[in-house]
């Protein structure tokens, strides 16, 4: 009697999309040894780490990011590729933005980081146990990993002003379709060589009482247009402490804790370690302030604009 054939496992289609994909815009790459998700270009010598979920409930996909393969990362232009089955393009984020923050948490007891992405209407997110939320809407596409083949691993940092990151945020929040508070004496100060210029709300959110001086004052807010339903704010901390930040968000947490608006902390990429420090403080984590903080940095910022209005950039 003849025997069947022995039957292999298919391969991830989404996967192998990827690859084909990956071989037509860089070139030839080879996989790495000892793993089945780490590969290399042979032109530019980035690594890529290649992860997979499915979708799902509540719009989240689950990763578990291996120490032995995150240290093969380390000391080279890298990335982490998190890609789930229901994508139009890839989740493709620096692994330089992170190694700081993998080295300030412990893996689980399977050797595994875990992680997972929430695709928020107020945009894209990275939860890492232990370390908090990070906006990574940025991160979508491949713009990242083209600029590191072509930079040969070294990614520049983004110069911005506190006002010109205001008009960034801003811009984003008009062209999502929401209502944009920025403080009145922020906006002599905006730049409108970033950004097509846009109507600010003149009215202050209303109906928050004992917080509403702590909400007016924070750097951009967004809202459900034509209501003062919170949906997005944002503390822009270009030279002021990270701590004060999370300290007025905070407040409004506290006092009006059935809000739940996304709270970011925007700052260059450097202080990422430093908001991962300061969120876990005991008062933050009790308060549950960690779990829904994000941390938001000025090339994510940018990127994130860039891919809502290419036309407006030069």
């Amino acid at each position: 009697m003849l025997k069947e054939p022995k039957q292999f496992p298919m391969p991830n289609p989404i996967k192998a999309s990827f690859l084909t994909q990956l071989a037509e815009n860089y070139g030839p790459f080879r996989k790495l040894e000892r793993s089945q998700s780490l590969y290399e270009l042979h032109d530019s010598r980035v690594r890529l780490y290649l992860r997979y979920s499915k979708v799902h409930g509540r719009n989240q996909a689950f990763y578990g990011l291996r120490e032995e393969d995150l240290r093969q990362l380390e000391g080279h232009p890298s990335v982490i590729c998190l890609l789930r089955n229901d994508q139009s393009e890839p989740l493709i984020i620096p692994f330089s933005n992170y190694e700081e923050v993998f080295r300030a948490v412990k893996p689980a007891s399977d050797g595994q980081y875990k992680a997972q992405v929430y695709m928020e209407d107020g945009g894209t997110e990275l939860y890492l146990a232990q370390a908090g939320r990070f906006n990574v809407e940025g991160n979508l596409g491949w713009a990242e990993l083209d600029n590191l083949a072509r930079s040969g691993g070294i990614r520049s940092p983004l110069d911005l002003s506190h006002s010109q990151v205001q008009t960034l945020l801003g811009a984003i929040g008009i062209t999502k379709g929401y209502d944009v508070w920025i403080p009145t004496y922020d906006r002599p100060k905006l730049d409108w060589s970033l950004t097509d210029q846009f109507a600010c709300r003149p009215d202050a959110p209303y109906g928050y009482q004992s917080i509403q001086h702590i909400i007016q004052e924070i750097d951009v807010v967004w809202l459900d247009r034509g209501s003062s339903e919170l949906k997005a704010l944002f503390e822009v901390e270009h030279s002021t402490t990270i701590y004060s930040g999370l300290l007025r968000f905070n407040d409004v947490h506290l006092v009006a804790p059935q809000l739940r608006p996304t709270f970011s902390i925007v700052a260059n990429e450097v202080r990422r370690n430093l908001f991962v420090k300061q969120l876990n403080r005991p008062t933050f984590r009790m308060n549950g302030l960690d779990e829904i903080c994000t941390f938001l940095d000025y090339i994510n910022v940018f990127e994130w604009y860039s891919r809502l209005r290419p036309q407006s950039l030069v």
